[in-house]
This record gives C-alpha cells, structure tokens and sequence, in this order.
C-alpha cells in the first residue's frame, strides 16, 4: 500500500512537472519568442534597468550613506528588487488570457502562476549573474566574500517574491480591488525595499520600522554576502522565512479556492 501511495505521488509530480514545462515553453513564445531578439529579452529587459539606474548614480555622483562602490551597490540592490517586484505583476489578473487552458484536465492555476513566475526568477536571476562577471571584470565590482550568503539571500528574496505574487494573484481573481492597489503599493515599497541604502545608515527607530518590511532582510544579507565586514548588516532570516511561509500558505489557500471556483468561458 505504501509503495503505490509513493508510486502515485511520484506520477503526480511527474505530470504536473511536464504541464509546467509545456505552460514554460508557451509563455516563453508567446512574451518573447516572436519579438526582434526573442529569449534574450528574459535578461536584457531587468539588465537594462539596472545598467540605467547604476549610470544615473555614477553619472550624477549620487550618495548612499556607504563608501560601497556605487556599481557594485546598485546591482546588489536593484536586481534584488527587480526579483520579487515584477513578480505580482505576471499573476494578478494573469488566469484571464489562459482561462481556455484550464480545460485540459491536468492544467491548474498554479501550475499558470508557476510558469510565469520562473521566467521572472530566471530572467532576474540570469541579469544579476551577467551584471556581476561584467562589472567584476571591469574592475566596478569585485567577487562575493560570502557567496553562499549571496545565494541564500537571493534565494530568500526568490521565495518571497514567489509567495507574495501567488497570494496577490489568486486574491485578484476574486476582487478587482488588487488589480487597482498593487501597482501604487509596488512604487512605495521600491524605497522602502533597502535597494537605495543600508539599515545601518538609519536612526535606530526607522530601522525598526524598516525592518518589518521581509525584503529588506534579504537585500541586507545579499549585501553583507558580497561586502563582508566592509557593512554592518541588519537581518533577521528567521522572521523573513516565517512572513514567506505564511505568505505561501495564503496563496496556496486562495488558488485552491479559485481553482475551484473558475471555469473556463
């Protein structure tokens, strides 16, 4: 009996596995693969912000509380952001469009979220990798102290990320309200996410207050993996993984509920 329950939960994930892959290679086409450069516009869309964002602070000789190189500060702090902003913006309102795919049997609205959502960390990921060899190879950056720390810390903002974006989108196939509030409340978290400073330049009762928001404990990790003992980090991994897991188990809830509930029209 043990051996066929194991059995079948194996050919469960196996199938959920190839639909993903399928909703993967689909997505792909249809956001990228028939536009000028096709697929390198996974990486090249979060890299040229970043690149942007980092000429404007050299450019203009812009401050950031640290004596961090303003390139190596940047990349750091904007592709971390770029990882778990975008996210929420592929999945709410994203089970529209692919509403006829749910006919297929074997098609859930997970498995929807999930495929939009790795192109979003593989696109991220793939820019802060290109951004970090390039401007460690022209000498604007040098190598992660830590880089285990780095890729906990990515990993981190990877879940968080993840989670925030499954929960928002499930929310947002029962209320419009969603749809309307995140694209405001994404602008204020962006100085608010640590991308722009270091908790330790802060008075004492703003870091408390900044340190309520989980993102920043990942963008300061991130931070101390590549800088080491040059920063004074502030982070506290056990309260970010407590808010990603409840954020998880909020948008595996609510998919569920709508999974439910949706049919296709």
């Amino acid at each position: 009996m043990q051996y066929r329950h194991s059995s079948s939960l194996w050919r469960s994930w196996a199938i959920q596995r190839r639909v993903i892959g399928a909703l993967l290679i689909r997505e792909s086409l249809t956001r990228y693969g028939r536009h000028n450069i096709g697929f390198l516009w996974l990486f090249l869309e979060p890299m040229m912000f970043t690149v942007g964002v980092t000429a404007l602070w050299t450019f203009s000789g812009a401050g950031h509380g640290s004596n961090l190189p303003i390139a190596a500060f940047a990349v750091t702090g904007y592709s971390s952001v770029l990882l778990w902003r975008n996210m929420p913006g592929r999945t709410i309102g994203g089970l529209g469009p692919n509403m006829s795919l749910m006919y297929h049997r074997n098609v859930r609205a997970i498995d929807i979220f999930l495929a939009r959502l790795t192109l979003e960390v593989l696109g991220a990921t793939m820019s802060f990798i290109v951004l970090s060899l390039l401007f460690t190879f022209i000498g604007w950056m040098s190598l992660p102290e830590d880089i285990l720390k780095v890729l906990f810390g990515w990993f981190m903002l990877a879940w968080f990320g993840t989670a925030l974006a499954i929960f928002l989108g499930a929310l947002s196939e029962r209320t419009e309200v969603i749809q309307k509030a995140w694209p405001p409340a994404s602008y204020l978290l962006f100085p608010l996410s640590g991308a722009g400073f270091l908790v330790d330049v802060l008075p004492q009762k703003a870091q408390a207050i900044i340190l309520m928001l989980p993102m920043v404990h990942g963008v300061e990790i991130l931070r101390e993996g590549y800088f080491g003992s040059a920063i004074h980090a502030h982070y506290d991994m056990v309260y970010m993984a407590l808010i990603n897991a409840i954020l998880t188990l909020l948008g595996l809830a609510n998919t569920r509920i709508i999974s439910q509930t949706a049919t296709p029209k």
